[in-house]
């Protein structure tokens, strides 16, 4: 997938401005696609002078002006054509991973800390999904904004930031607790 991609899927929801584009990526898109406000603007550039969005200048008195965007056509046609186009599976490229792999012979302390902090900031994470998920229903239980709901794709693309919050919150726990007791049983290997 390219950036440009995740940029027309968060334009779908409306025209923004390049800091809106920002802040949508930010509360919604980061869970699967990370990119940089510098490489947003870039790309905002890029698909307008493809033609796949458009952008409009609104004059504001006491602001600076801005633009704002929204896909046109052509860019629905390319999400389309993205749509239809087959996956790659998903890999996971994590240096915490690393790290675990090589605690047999190194000092766990640092670990267990890394391993920890990760498991606090997942948790933070998911509070925040759970949030955005309850705001996205709109007084609605799940079940039934699923079946009726106008726009579920942010839904369901939250739904899972929310399990992989969860459940990467629930390996660190569980993996700094048993190399806790371990390194708490006996000294350190060389």
């Amino acid at each position: 997938m390219a950036l440009k991609h995740a940029v027309l899927a968060a334009l779908l929801d409306g025209e923004y401005s390049g800091y809106q584009l920002a802040k949508a990526f930010d509360a919604g898109v980061a869970n699967f696609w990370h990119a940089l406000p510098q490489q947003l603007y870039t790309e905002l550039a890029k698909l307008e002078a493809q033609g796949l969005i458009a952008g409009r200048q609104v004059v504001q008195e006491t602001r600076p002006n801005k633009r704002l965007f929204h896909v046109t056509d052509e860019g629905l046609a390319e999400l389309e054509r993205f749509a239809t186009a087959a996956s790659k599976p998903s890999f996971i490229r994590d240096d915490l991973l690393v790290k675990v792999q090589a605690v047999d012979r190194i000092d766990a302390a640092p670990v267990i800390e890394q391993l920890t902090e990760r498991a606090r900031v997942a948790a933070a994470k998911a509070e925040i999904f759970d949030q955005l998920l309850t705001r996205l229903r709109g007084g609605r239980d799940e079940a039934e904004f699923l079946a009726a709901g106008d726009r579920i794709g942010p839904y369901l693309t939250c739904l899972r930031g929310l399990g992989f919050e969860r459940e990467t919150q629930a390996w660190c726990e569980r993996i700094a607790g048993v190399l806790r007791e371990r390194s708490e049983a006996r000294p350190r290997p060389r």
